[in-house]
């Protein structure tokens, strides 16, 4: 069924136009699909549950972190070795972050779209947090709170760097 699919996309490929790796997509798809399912199966078999309905605080709490952990593990300079097998260097992105194209095709193609897009890897990284609030809700929130300690830190590092140039103190180091 799965090869049949595959082959049907290829002919939708071909109209849908635009170079874009539509099987790699798929396979990319179906690896999410297999990750959230087997952690469906753990969680069944664990008899763990999630909350019916999550805390407001946990929602927060776990978008800020997911959006700075997505952004460290995408655009990061310091994490880009971890991409640098699939994706290449095309230029500074501002505040220690890079802009990677993919090097590859195919599933390589949309695996390295998906590590170097902060979007892309969003959704993984939720999912990891949501996963880890069933399994290990203290730890979660543990690291979840550090990661948006750090996110809050970026924004007030930019906040005071633009209230630097905005009084005209750009070449001022702060200690």
């Amino acid at each position: 069924m799965l090869e049949s699919l595959r082959r049907r996309l290829d002919i939708i490929g071909k109209d849908y136009g635009g170079g874009q790796p539509l099987r790699g997509y798929l396979n990319t798809l179906t690896v999410y699909a297999s990750v959230v399912a087997g952690l469906t199966g753990v969680a069944v078999a664990t008899g763990r549950r999630g909350p019916s309905r999550p805390a407001p605080a946990d929602v927060v709490l776990i978008s800020v972190a997911t959006h700075k952990l997505s952004r460290l593990l995408a655009k990061e300079a310091v994490t880009s070795p971890l991409r640098a097998a699939m994706t290449r260097f095309e230029g500074a992105a501002g505040s220690s972050e890079v802009n990677e194209v993919p090097r590859a095709s195919g599933s390589r193609h949309a695996a390295a779209e998906l590590i170097s897009c902060p979007f892309c890897l969003g959704v993984w990284v939720s999912t990891g947090f949501c996963a880890g609030l069933v399994f290990l809700p203290r730890l979660t929130r543990l690291v979840a709170t550090g990661l948006t300690a750090v996110a809050g830190s970026d924004f007030l590092q930019l906040a005071y760097d633009a209230a630097k140039h905005a009084s005209g103190n750009a070449g001022a180091h702060a200690a």
